[in-house]
């Protein structure tokens, strides 16, 4: 009874302790995609929900400090050719929402960011998810730079203008295009942040050639855990993004997060999408979530998580890995505990009890991140 008693209390101090460092430390998730949730249901995200997976009460609650909001534009658009007008528009969507509430603020710069964090702002990041908006021309770069985007994922699901995807056997470039060795170095002049998740190996190795300054991967996890699922990357490309000075965002999503998962996720998002629901909507998820329990499907644990964080550090160390949680765009499979913008202490209790360091568990949180925004607007200058 006295064992049982000391272990609660320690528990009860540590989740203390984190919920503490939760809101002294600030905490950047490098991909949440509520621009693209928002497209499929609409919703205030200035006011307490149950629907998807950030607003700002949870936010705040979580002691989140600095969102990279994804702008995704789905694969249809650089087919249909309209994809920059897509953009635009969630850029003005985004720039609506920051702009109605008090509590958000853009930011462009870590000198901004750090401005934001002392006045106890929400900084919004905006980052576009899929580089077909630029078409293939790179005036249109340096207008969403004008806009405000900071961060470019240079592809999504298929190959673009830009390059090929981890994700498609079609890839008609053999890694980048001669128009994509272009964007990154005129991304390098500019000083906005390469993402390599999404794109294919090949692709990822030419970039690494091409840049002058580190670039991250904004929600990716380690291959190992996943073996010949190129989404993930291997132990191979997180030591090259490290010599480079780079950082892996390490994803939320159960599919990222082992082969067992992926199997047991992929009933799921069948069960869901085969008969034309998208499980990122309100009814997709619900959808998801019924048949979890119909089926007794169990849910990705953050020990799932922070075995992935682990792996890295050991492979290249602490200071080239982050978190990109995927909240509000991987569907019903975030991890048991972790399953909104509220329980990012619980993401530090785990790291804690693993025996990561206070500073250890800061620069997870934002301080590699903010490191690599800084080297990318100094090269810029250069």
């Amino acid at each position: 009874m006295q064992n049982a008693a000391l272990a609660t209390l320690a528990l009860t101090l540590s989740l203390q302790t984190a919920d503490d460092l939760a809101h002294r430390f600030l905490i950047a998730d490098a991909n949440i995609l509520t621009s693209y949730r928002l497209t499929l249901d609409a919703a205030d995200v200035l006011v307490r929900s149950d629907i998807g997976e950030f607003d700002v009460p949870r936010a705040r609650e979580g002691g989140l400090d600095l969102v990279f909001a994804g702008l995704l534009i789905p694969t249809r658009h650089q087919e249909a050719g309209d994809a920059k007008e897509v953009a635009d528009r969630r850029v003005d969507e985004m720039l609506a929402i920051i702009e109605s509430s008090d509590a958000l603020t853009l930011v462009t710069s870590p000198e901004q960011l750090r401005g934001a964090f002392a006045e106890g702002k929400i900084a919004i990041a905006l980052a576009i998810e899929n580089g077909a908006p630029i078409g293939s021309d790179l005036r249109n770069l340096h207008h969403f730079y004008e806009r405000g985007v900071r961060m470019v994922t240079l592809v999504h699901s298929r190959a673009n203008q830009i390059g090929d995807s981890s994700y498609a056997q079609h890839r008609p470039w053999k890694g980048l295009s001669p128009f994509g060795q272009g964007v990154v170095a005129e991304m390098n002049r500019m000083g906005m942040i390469i993402d390599v998740s999404h794109i294919s190996d090949a692709a990822f190795y030419q970039v690494l050639e091409r840049s002058k300054a580190p670039v991250i991967a904004s929600h990716s996890s380690c291959r190992a855990f996943t073996p010949g699922w190129e989404r993930n990357m291997d132990d191979a490309m997180i030591r090259s993004l490290a010599e480079g000075g780079g950082v892996i965002h390490i994803t939320f999503g159960g599919s990222f997060l082992s082969t067992k998962l992926q199997q047991r996720e992929q009933p799921v998002w069948a069960h869901v999408e085969e008969p034309g629901f998208s499980i990122n909507s309100v009814a997709g998820r619900s959808m998801a979530r019924k048949f979890r329990q119909e089926k007794g499907i169990r849910y990705a644990t953050i020990g799932d998580v922070v075995d992935h964080i682990d792996h890295v550090v050991d492979l290249v160390g602490i200071d080239h890995v982050g978190i990109g949680s995927g909240f509000d765009g991987s569907g019903d499979s975030m991890p048991d505990g972790l399953k909104d913008v509220s329980d990012y202490a619980s993401l530090i209790e785990e790291l804690l009890t693993r025996g990561y360091t206070v500073d250890d568990v800061e620069k997870i949180l934002s301080g590699n991140l903010l490191r690599v925004w800084t080297a990318v607007e100094r090269i810029a200058k250069l």
